[in-house]
C-alpha cells in the first residue's frame, strides 16, 4: 500500500508539472512610442481616439516638442517608433543617416502660420504694421534653428525686409508652444504661431489672430516617418497607415492643416 501511494504522489506531481509548462505565457499590448512636433499637442487627442477605435488595444505614448530637438533625441537612440515632424527635412535627415525608413515617409498636413496676439489696440490686417507698432516691444517666434515654424516665421520677416531691424524685439521659443505661451502670458506682446494651436485647446478663446499668406515662406510639409526601430513594430506600421486614412485627414482639416494630395489607391501598403 505504501508503495502504491508513494507512485501515485509521483505521478500527480508530475501531471501538475507538465500542465504549468503548458500554460500560455501573458501577452502586453502592443505599444507605439511617438515623438510629434508641438503644433500637434491639441490635434492628437483627436486623432489617436480615432486610431483606437481601430486598433483599441494598442497603447500609444507621445513625446512633444520642436522637430529638430526631436529628430537630434532620435538620432541618439531615443526609443522612438513613429517621428511626425512639422517639416520634411528632419525625416529626410533621419532616412540619410540611416534611423528612419525612406518606404514609409508620409506627408501627412500642410501647417499654416498665424500672427497671433492677445491686446486688443492693434489691428492684425497689416502684418509689418504691427512688427514695427511701438505698442510691440516683444516679438515672439519659434527658435528658427531647430524649429520648422520658426524657420517659416524668419522668412516671413525677411519676406517683409523685417529681419534686421526686428532683431532686438524677438524672443524665441524652443518650440511653437512655448512661442505661444509667451504671448498668452504677456512675455511678448505678438508673434507668430501655428493656427493649429489658436484654434483649438485653450487659446481658442484667447486673443485674435490673421494667417500669413503662404506665399511669404516654405510650405510647411509636415511629414511622419517611421524609425529604425518602429520598422519591425507591427503596430507602429500600422500607426503609419492610418495617418494616410480618411479618417486621419478629417482630424488634421478640424484642426486647421490643410491636406497634402491625398495618396493614390494603388499605392503600395506596409
Amino acid at each position: 500500500m505504501r508503495r502504491l501511494l508513494i507512485y501515485l504522489g509521483v505521478s500527480v506531481a508530475s501531471t501538475f508539472a507538465v500542465e504549468i509548462k503548458k500554460a500560455p505565457p501573458l501577452r502586453e499590448n502592443p505599444a507605439v512610442v511617438i515623438a510629434a512636433a508641438s503644433d500637434l499637442i491639441y490635434c492628437l487627442p483627436a486623432l489617436h481616439a480615432a486610431f483606437t477605435t481601430t486598433a483599441p488595444r494598442t497603447v500609444l505614448t507621445v513625446t512633444s516638442g520642436s522637430s529638430g530637438n526631436l529628430c537630434a533625441q532620435i538620432s541618439h537612440g531615443a526609443p522612438y517608433d513613429v517621428f511626425l515632424s512639422a517639416d520634411l527635412s528632419y525625416p529626410h535627415a533621419l532616412i540619410a543617416t540611416q534611423h528612419a525608413d525612406a518606404a514609409s515617409l508620409t506627408p501627412y498636413a500642410l501647417g499654416r502660420l498665424v500672427l497671433w496676439t492677445t491686446r486688443q489696440d492693434l489691428n492684425l490686417n497689416d502684418p509689418r504694421t504691427v512688427i514695427q507698432h511701438t505698442l510691440v516691444k516683444k516679438f515672439a517666434i519659434a527658435n528658427p534653428a531647430h524649429a520648422p515654424y520658426g524657420r517659416a516665421a524668419q522668412q516671413v520677416l525677411t519676406h517683409l525686409g523685417l529681419w534686421t531691424t526686428v532683431q532686438p524685439k524677438l524672443v524665441f521659443g524652443e518650440n511653437i508652444t512655448q512661442t505661444a505661451q509667451f504671448i498668452q502670458t504677456e512675455h511678448a506682446d505678438a508673434g507668430l504661431i501655428a493656427l493649429s494651436l489658436v484654434i483649438s485647446g485653450p487659446l481658442r478663446a484667447i486673443g485674435r489672430w490673421q494667417e500669413i499668406p503662404t506665399a511669404f515662406h516654405e510650405p510647411l510639409l509636415q511629414t511622419a516617418v517611421l524609425t529604425a526601430r518602429g520598422q519591425a513594430n507591427p503596430a507602429a506600421v500600422r500607426y503609419l497607415d492610418f495617418l494616410r486614412s480618411p479618417a486621419a485627414r478629417t482630424v488634421f482639416e478640424h484642426y486647421g492643416f490643410i491636406l497634402p494630395d491625398a495618396p493614390k489607391p494603388d499605392a503600395p501598403k506596409r
